[in-house]
């Protein structure tokens, strides 16, 4: 109680001291019921019709927005790249062909592509055999010059290595550096099935755990699996028992650096074609004036945006922006010519955004920050751009899809909020847009900083369905009386 009525306290000091702090009595108290300081909160709702928001809360102050930050990235991508643009990946015989034989080396060259499905990968190496390559004699060689990056430890951020939302950037990054485990108790229920995907030579799956019957809602804390991850090599143990509760399960992991990650899918997946290799890898790069013996192009960027906002995946964010560094500097690219990149087209579009602090574009950060004014600035932006479509679709649409496909499920803003949302540990965020029940249009951006911002998501909820029912009605000069 007493934290309580000193946040009461602050709030009414903060309306007080600040004319312009304008912020609607039902959502502060939203907040404050979560246990939120409003002086943690940073707002801006605004009719994308009007020159002025219709209200703005502590809205200059730079804070950290999470995933949310993937908005300047891709809104940046999308004009400078083009909602067209397309990533390649190429392959060069570094030898003569005779009869299917490859006298030499693979030559693979990657151009930072943020999504190479596996399904894309074995597409690639079915046209490699389609194209009448059946035995490689030398070595996969790899070029990975494209991107030039500082040395990346996965564990640094949050001491979470086999995450893979902590996989970093690579000019070559083949199906996100990832692996599925999937566990299911057998037809019997005294055994568990334990299968990789993709089923990589060098991950070697130790006994599967054994099966148990308590409650499946604690199985993560009953199985855990050990990684021993050497770089070129993994093992995956397993701890604890099972619940056959549980039923099919899936866990996803990351492991092996960039180079033996790919070679050990190349290996996968030509094998798996018909095709023969050994298992040396070099890397270098393609010999000046060569010409590519197959080339694997991706989806649209327009495609791609979507996948990095709904989903809020951080390394296809982190490729992207390091793909803008390419757009006005030779290559390789790097994250510092990625953020002279992203600052030019601001200053080019008179975009204003005080406080930005750029880092790898992803929000998978404790350096990045950003205001609400800010990010509002550029939703209207974004909203009267050439790519607003683009821009829009790759939003996530409230208890729709993406990260609020569970969220605003029981509102009437069902299917009318567009929203990116951002999530670490002391940061809960959102920004997008709400249209109303008669057709308007309202940006919403809001970014919570506190120690207990993962209880502020019912606020920031009730943020958006407010917006939806009383933007077009309320007066903020009914608030100051």
């Amino acid at each position: 109680m007493p934290r309580r009525l000193s946040i009461f306290a602050l709030a009414i000091a903060l309306f007080a001291l600040d004319a312009q702090a304008v912020l609607p009595r039902e959502v502060g108290r939203a907040f404050l019921d979560a246990g939120i300081p409003l002086d943690h909160v940073g707002i801006v709702v605004q009719d994308t019709s009007k020159l002025a928001p219709l209200f703005a809360y502590d809205a200059y102050r730079s804070r950290s927005p999470a995933s949310v930050m993937k908005l300047v990235t891709t809104f940046a991508a999308l004009e400078l790249l083009g909602p067209d643009y397309r990533w390649k990946t190429e392959a060069y015989l570094g030898g003569p062909l005779v009869d299917g034989e490859l006298h030499g080396d693979l030559i693979l060259k990657g151009y930072g592509d943020p999504k190479i499905t596996v399904e894309q990968w074995q597409s690639f190496i079915g046209d490699l055999r389609a194209k009448g390559l059946a035995t490689i004699d030398g070595d996969l060689v790899l070029d990975r010059s494209l991107f030039a990056l500082p040395p990346y430890d996965p564990a640094a951020f949050d001491r979470e290595p086999s995450k893979p939302y902590n996989v970093g950037p690579d000019a070559l990054l083949v199906n996100f550096k990832a692996l599925k485990l999937t566990l299911a108790p057998d037809a019997t229920g005294t055994g568990v099935s334990v299968r990789a995907d993709p089923p990589l030579a060098v991950v070697s799956l130790g006994a599967p755990p054994p099966v148990s019957n308590d409650d499946c809602a604690e199985a993560r804390t009953h199985v855990t699996p050990a990684i021993d991850d050497r770089g070129d090599r993994a093992a995956i143990a397993f701890t604890g028992a099972y619940p056959v509760s549980c039923g099919e399960r899936d866990w996803w992991l990351a492991m092996l650096d960039h180079p033996h990650y790919v070679q050990a899918m190349f290996e996968t997946y030509f094998r798996a074609a018909g095709g023969r290799i050994g298992d040396g890898l070099k890397e270098r790069r393609v010999p000046a004036g060569a010409t590519p013996f197959a080339v694997l192009e991706s989806p649209s960027l327009g495609e791609i945006v979507r996948d990095v906002n709904k989903m809020s995946n951080n390394v296809m964010a982190r490729q992207i922006f390091l793909t803008l560094a390419l757009a006005s500097a030779p290559p390789p690219a790097t994250p510092s010519k990625a953020i002279d990149a992203v600052r030019r087209w601001l200053k080019a579009r008179k975009l204003a955004m005080p406080g930005l602090v750029l880092e790898n574009g992803s929000g998978l950060s404790r350096r990045e920050r950003n205001t609400p004014i800010g990010l509002n600035r550029l939703l209207l932006a974004a909203d009267a751009s050439g790519v607003r479509e683009e821009f829009e679709r790759s939003l996530a649409v409230a208890a729709i899809d993406g990260t609020v496909e569970r969220r605003f499920r029981n509102g009437a803003v069902a299917g009318q909020a567009l929203l990116k949302t951002g999530s670490l540990e002391g940061v809960r965020a959102l920004a997008g847009y709400v249209l109303d029940p008669n057709g308007r249009r309202f940006t919403v951006v809001a970014i919570v900083n506190d120690r207990d911002a993962a209880h502020a998501v019912p606020a920031l909820d009730y943020l958006v369905q407010w917006v939806y029912r009383n933007g077009a009605t309320w007066d903020p000069a009914q608030q100051r009386h």
